[in-house]
């Protein structure tokens, strides 16, 4: 029997000829001992446990097939949380993290007292609408996407974390008009990436492509939430979402085409890429 360090010695070794970064196999092992309670540094030469070899063996090898780490512990941390996966649902990513952050301050700014009405538009693993239900309890939150897979992997993240959501199943924004809901906040992180871009093995073979690709220059999303956003919104409210780091000028340029007299802005993420848009609508 090997030790956990051996294991990881092994496994790096065979990731250094590879495209997946060598760090993959000590993170993959530190994520599986976790999950057991078990401090891989204070067990790190200890006699492996064969569920975790097991484990930690199959994923090394899905991993040099370039299937994203995400899907092979079946979770992705987030905003301090566990967020589950599952092939059919978008890998949140960290940038999606400081989008979540501004929305919060947007509460505290334009919203300062009382319930605060709040949806994740194409919510897929449910990771924005968790994180802004569990950092601001004034947050009535509720999410919907097209896809039932997603709604039920996100349902489950959810209750993971304690927290109430709304969870709608439909296209775009239909479940929320049908249940007359009335947004102080709309929050999404839609599919931006145009068609033809040429995308990593680990991104264009094992994510959901629904949750991609948004046409011919990644705009369509923002075309059909700009035509139809009014019919959820309140009278004075924000649009907050996430874009592709070269949409800045097409989206201010499409958003003041359908909101004319609002404020539009779209703010850098910590890479220093235009990465989040929001509008303010009467506000």
């Amino acid at each position: 029997m090997s030790s956990y360090q051996k294991l990881v010695i092994s496994a790096t070794q065979r990731l250094r000829n590879s495209d997946v970064a060598e760090s993959s196999a000590k993170y993959l092992m530190y994520e599986l001992l976790s999950e057991k309670n078990i401090d891989m540094y204070l067990h790190y030469d200890d006699e492996a446990d064969p569920e975790i070899e097991s484990r930690f063996t199959e994923g090394i090898e899905r991993l040099l097939q370039e299937e994203p780490m995400a899907y092979i512990l079946g979770y992705q941390w987030f905003y301090g949380r566990k967020i589950r996966t599952h092939q059919e649902v978008f890998i949140p990513r960290y940038e999606t993290e400081e989008l979540c952050g501004e929305v919060l301050s947007i509460v505290d700014e334009y919203f300062p007292e009382g319930k605060v009405c709040v949806a994740d538009l194409c919510c897929g693993s449910g990771a924005i609408a968790i994180t802004l239900a569990a950092e601001e309890e004034r947050c009535q939150v509720y999410a919907s996407d097209l896809s039932q897979e997603a709604v039920s992997v996100a349902e489950k993240s959810a209750l993971d974390n304690g927290v109430q959501v709304h969870f709608m199943q439909g296209d775009f924004l239909n479940p929320l008009k049908e249940a007359g809901v009335k947004l102080d906040i709309l929050v999404c992180n839609p599919p931006y990436i145009v068609d033809d871009e040429v995308l990593d093995v680990s991104v264009k073979d094992f994510e959901p492509h629904m949750a991609l690709f948004g046409g011919k220059d990644g705009l369509d999303f923002y075309r059909r939430l700009f035509r139809e956003a009014e019919d959820v919104l309140k009278e004075k409210s924000v649009i907050a979402c996430e874009i592709g780091y070269n949409q800045r000028e097409a989206l201010l340029a499409l958003a003041k085409e359908h909101f004319p007299v609002d404020r539009a802005e779209v703010l850098q993420d910590l890479n220093g890429k235009d990465r989040m848009f929001f509008l303010y609508h009467n506000l």
